[in-house]
């Protein structure tokens, strides 16, 4: 082989590596994130009056449900939580799951064993995933109606994979 095909079988292959590298970051495989945040109360921008209230009503879970594995090992709660002052969110209790990239949290309108195949019509991304270790808390877009979701998703994004899911019972904590 000539010096000049050495050099491009080379280049091609450190720059398959580097695209390797980018989307699988197998790095992620031995590592965790922790998150511990607390149920919030109410929210910063809260009324005086609302914080009166929250403290005479606090937070109500509307529906529940534990986590079920499908491409990664995942477990843990998920519920929807009405703040006093009217904010909705989605509360995640002692997840467990595995790091990836470009994983999100999302409610869909499908039940948990559904979102293996996709995460259907109207499902809504709350945001990345803080930590696959723990307590966390992700807001709800205000006007968004969470009667209407079945389940919380844990979503690679990038590879369009359910990591696990958890149905959203309502009236279950």
């Amino acid at each position: 082989m000539s010096r000049r095909a050495v050099v491009a079988v080379l280049a091609v292959l450190v720059g398959s590596a580097g695209v390797g590298l980018y989307l699988f970051q197998p790095w992620r495989a031995f590592t965790d994130t922790t998150v511990n945040e607390a149920l919030p109360s109410a929210s910063p921008s809260a009324s005086p009056s609302a914080a009166v209230a929250e403290q005479e009503e606090g937070p109500v879970r509307l529906a529940g449900g534990r986590f079920v594995s499908h491409e990664h090992g995942t477990g843990g709660k998920a519920f929807t939580v009405r703040l006093a002052n009217g904010e909705r969110l989605l509360r995640l209790e002692d997840l467990s799951t595995s790091e990836g990239p470009d994983v999100r949290v999302y409610l869909s309108r499908r039940d948990a064993g559904a979102v293996r195949d996709g995460l259907g019509k109207g499902a809504v991304e709350l945001g990345e995933l803080k930590g696959n270790l723990g307590d966390q808390n992700y807001s709800v877009p205000a006007g968004t109606d969470v009667s209407g979701f079945r389940s919380a998703v844990i979503w690679c994004k990038r590879f369009s994979v359910s990591f696990g899911a958890a149905d959203l019972a309502p009236g279950k904590s």
